[in-house]
């Protein structure tokens, strides 16, 4: 590129600038868009987090599907729990370390199967697995529980051990427990505990509430736009400098044909009277 004309070079640095540019202009955009993403679910965990309870039909019909603006609803889950499918979700990061958290399928009053997220606990001192899970109240429960949707299945494609799973996948819990209790499961929500009644003398370490952090996807996309200019700014410094060092070029070759085309200095011409005087001179002394 070096040889080809300062113009048409020129035009190739602004090129590419050009396309630097655009390329910066949609990774901000997709920063926006998350942080305007992120920003929604903030407002939502604001309005529904600490909102009274309502009962879980009114949230959830039989047959109907969660509504994406519910989500974080407290509801009141009325039934039982059914211990013998509990299940445990490996590797989910609290208190510092790959904790588990307990599912335990929750049979409604109207005959529905919500999935119960009763909390956390460690993993054991000698082996990857809790050393200890507390049970779940026998009998009728009243539970206070926040509603959510059922997460994805795993792109890594990653599976458990038998009595866990990878992630709170409602399929993938229908699998892993007795045919009854797949069947009557609501399909795609699960719901995270807050209250318990009676209580039990033990139970999972609570769920942390969702973080407010708005992540820094506003700082993300402000530096993208920076991103863009500062390649305008660097092709503008590159062109500068071309410049400079080809007007510091030109003068070298201007000053090389001057001195090339000045006259070369006659030599000094052997004056002998300068010669006798200062024979003189020395006999004198």
């Amino acid at each position: 590129m070096k040889r080809a004309p300062a113009a048409a070079r020129w035009a190739g640095y602004v090129g590419i600038a050009i396309v630097f540019a655009v390329a910066c202009a949609f990774l901000s955009q997709w920063q926006f868009d998350r942080n305007t993403e992120r920003a929604g679910q903030l407002a939502l965990v604001e309005r529904n987090y600490d909102s009274p309870a309502v009962p879980f039909a009114d949230v959830v019909a039989p047959g109907g599907d969660l509504a994406a603006s519910d989500e974080w609803q407290p509801v009141t889950l009325t039934g039982e729990y059914l211990s013998d499918d509990q299940l445990l979700v490996r590797n989910r990061p609290h208190g510092g370390t790959a904790a588990f958290e307990v599912l335990v399928p929750f049979r409604l009053d109207d005959g529905r199967v919500v999935v119960v997220n009763r909390g956390w606990v460690r993993p054991g001192v000698d082996q990857p697995e809790p050393d200890a899970v507390p049970a779940a109240p026998s009998g009728e429960v009243t539970v206070i529980a926040r509603v959510r949707p059922g997460e994805p299945l795993p792109s890594s494609g990653r599976s458990a051990p038998g009595g866990q799973v990878p992630t709170i996948s409602v399929p993938l819990i229908a699998e892993a427990v007795s045919p009854d209790t797949a069947s009557a499961l609501v399909p795609d929500v699960y719901a995270t505990m807050v209250s318990e009644d009676p209580a039990p003398s033990t139970a999972p370490s609570a769920l942390e509430a969702p973080t407010e952090d708005p992540g820094p996807h506003l700082s993300y996309a402000i530096q993208w736009i920076l991103f863009a200019i500062m390649g305008f700014i660097f092709i503008g410094y590159v062109i500068r400098t071309e410049i400079r060092a080809r007007r510091e070029d030109a003068e070298d070759d201007q000053q090389t044909d001057a001195a090339a085309r000045r006259p070369a200095a006659s030599p000094r011409r052997h004056d002998r009277d300068a010669d006798d005087e200062d024979a003189l001179l020395d006999a004198t002394r």
